[in-house]
C-alpha cells in the first residue's frame, strides 16, 4: 500500500464513521497531513454538540467501531476535552477527540506504508465549506445534538 491508498483508506474509516452517525451532523475536512510515510486525515463537525450529548455523540461513535472490529486503545474522560481512541485491523489510528466549544474532531492516522504522492479528499464536505488552514467552529444547529437535556439510559441512541 503506498501513501495515497493509505489516505483513501483512511477517508473511506472518516466517511463511514459520518454515515453512521445518526441523526446526521454537519461536518467539514480539516487539515492534512502527510509525513515520512504515514498520512493523517481529519475531519471536523460543525454541528453544536451541547455537553448534555456528549456522551450520547461518543457512545454512538465507539458502537459504531466496536461493531466494525476496531479494537479500544483508550479514552479520555475529562469533561472539557473528552476522547475515544481505536485501531482498525489493519493498523489505521482513529481518534474522535472534543476540543475547543465542544467541536468533534475525527482523525485517522495511517500505519508507515510505501512512499507516494497524496491527493485532497475527495469527499463533498457534509455542511458548506470554508476557506482557511481551519474548519469553522460549530455554528450549525440540530435538534437533536444541540439540545440541552441529557437522554435517559446509558445505551439510548436517537432514533
Amino acid at each position: 500500500m503506498n501513501m495515497q491508498e493509505a489516505a483513501e483508506r483512511a477517508d473511506a474509516l472518516l466517511n463511514d464513521t459520518i454515515a453512521a452517525i445518526e441523526p446526521a451532523v454537519k461536518w467539514d475536512h480539516g487539515i492534512s497531513t502527510d509525513g515520512g510515510c504515514e498520512v493523517s486525515r481529519r475531519i471536523s463537525v460543525t454541528t453544536v454538540i451541547y455537553p448534555e450529548r456528549v456522551g450520547s455523540f461518543l457512545g454512538v461513535v465507539e458502537r459504531h467501531w466496536e461493531k466494525s472490529g476496531f479494537t479500544r486503545r483508550g479514552t479520555n474522560k475529562s469533561e472539557k476535552t473528552p476522547a475515544t481512541y481505536f485501531v482498525t485491523p489493519d493498523g489505521f489510528q482513529i481518534r474522535l477527540l472534543f476540543g475547543y466549544q465542544r467541536q468533534a474532531h475525527f482523525e485517522v492516522a495511517t500505519p508507515c506504508v510505501e512512499k507516494s504522492d497524496v491527493q485532497p479528499p475527495k469527499a463533498v464536505p457534509g455542511g458548506p465549506a470554508y476557506d482557511g488552514n481551519k474548519p469553522p467552529l460549530p455554528g450549525e444547529q440540530s435538534d437533536f445534538w444541540s439540545a440541552h437535556t441529557p437522554i435517559s439510559g446509558s445505551s439510548a441512541t436517537p432514533s
